[in-house]
């Protein structure tokens, strides 16, 4: 498996690198592996979380740097956690 997140061009691909998180996720689960393997897979798990983290932000400030631009005074909140649906 490849152990970068970035396309061919160097743009972090957020879809690719959560699919490998997903597979990550899997091996671990089953706990087949070795113990050095499973610490490789759990460091490279929170790489890719840490990556995938700062991808989000930076699209949330572009999010909000877009609002602004338009003329939009606030932002709802979302939460996904909400009781209120």
């Amino acid at each position: 498996m490849a152990k970068q997140s970035k396309t061919d061009n160097g743009d972090f691909n957020f879809e690719r690198s959560l699919n490998e998180l997903e597979a990550l996720v899997e091996r671990l689960e089953e706990g087949d592996q070795s113990l050095e393997n499973s610490l490789k897979d759990f460091e490279r798990g929170v790489e890719l979380t840490r990556n995938c983290q700062t991808a989000l932000q930076n699209a949330e400030q572009r999010v909000e740097q877009l609002i602004e631009k338009s003329g939009v005074e606030q932002l709802a909140l979302f939460n996904a956690d909400s009781d209120d649906e």
